[in-house]
């Protein structure tokens, strides 16, 4: 006898029972509809879908840190040992203390600020400019710049090489990159860009940012096509894709707890796991807020940082656990 056999068959019995004792009929009859009401509401919620909840260690946006003025943004940098957080925010940059969120200052005049490179053994930090098509070198300690260095047109991008110990912005505007020698500050040389091999990304299509897996030798593109792919990065054969959501920008690692992370512009962001250097696994997508598309992990906290605006009031927000 199935659940449902069980409960008609004891309807029945109880029934029956009230029947043959007439003196308690009025007390039988509203104990029986309650019951019939209560297993009847039972019946139903068995027969919907279970519903899931929330994993107590997922990620959500734990922290808004509003901060004044106008203008767009793009890049945030992390520098892990000083615990400074540089955010991209129109004609300047903004500096935060990476755990308490509070302002510490700022880099002026830096029109179209796009990145900020970190150069922490050298104690300086370099800017890219991309109205002036120049980029201002700063101190690390006092904020103050210290030079200003022309490039091609429109840097953008901008990453600093310990192997080298130079600084390559790399020019959106003229298809070429500007290498600077992190210590003098001197300009190196500025050079097109020249294709040297192609691998195609399909199905991923139109990939806008990457990560690597240094210790696997793993690529991880972002893709406008919803997808992230999974790269060997030495060979360039795709491995595998993943969906993930709608107008990413930005892709980061996480070395210790293996979790890839796609800021996308819808306002989300999708959490992937590598479960091996070839098999990958969706974990969960963050809910965030439109346009909140670029990002930056602080690899000591694994804690998240993004910058978006919300009714005009620009402000940058942390996502953590």
């Amino acid at each position: 006898m199935d659940g449902i056999e069980f409960v008609l068959a004891e309807l029945g019995r109880n029934e029956r029972s009230i029947e043959g004792n007439r003196g308690i009929m009025r007390n039988g009859s509203f104990k029986l509809r309650t019951w019939l009401r209560v297993v009847g509401i039972a019946l139903f919620c068995s027969a919907l879908p279970a519903i899931a909840t929330p994993p107590s260690d997922s990620y959500s946006v734990v922290k808004k840190i509003p901060i004044p003025g106008q203008g767009g943004w793009d890049y945030l940098s992390v520098d892990e040992a000083a615990r400074r957080l540089y955010v991209s925010h129109g004609t300047q940059v903004e500096v935060l203390d990476v755990d308490s969120g509070s302002i510490i200052g700022s880099i002026p005049k830096t029109l179209g600020v796009h990145g900020i490179a970190i150069a922490a053994e050298l104690g300086r930090g370099f800017v890219s400019n991309g109205k002036t098509s120049t980029v201002t070198i700063f101190d690390l300690k006092t904020l103050k710049p210290i030079a200003e260095v022309s490039t091609g047109q429109k840097p953008d991008a901008i990453i600093f090489d310990p192997a080298t110990s130079r600084v390559f912005a790399f020019n959106g505007g003229s298809n070429s990159a500007t290498a600077i020698d992190a210590a003098s500050g001197k300009v190196a040389g500025t050079r097109k860009l020249t294709v040297e091999q192609r691998w195609p990304t399909a199905p991923c299509a139109s990939p806008s940012s990457m990560a690597i897996d240094r210790a696997n030798r793993r690529l991880f593109l972002g893709c406008r096509s919803k997808v992230m792919a999974v790269m060997n990065a030495d060979t360039g054969k795709v491995i595998t894709t993943l969906p993930i959501g709608d107008h990413v920008d930005a892709t980061a690692f996480d070395a210790e707890t293996k979790l890839i992370f796609n800021s996308n512009g819808e306002g989300t962001i999708t959490v992937i796991r590598q479960d091996s250097p070839d098999k990958y696994s969706v974990v969960e997508t963050v809910k965030t807020f439109p346009r909140a598309k670029t990002m930056a992990l602080d690899q000591k906290t694994h804690r998240l940082f993004l910058s978006t605006a919300e009714s005009d009031q620009f402000e940058v927000l942390v996502v953590g656990k």
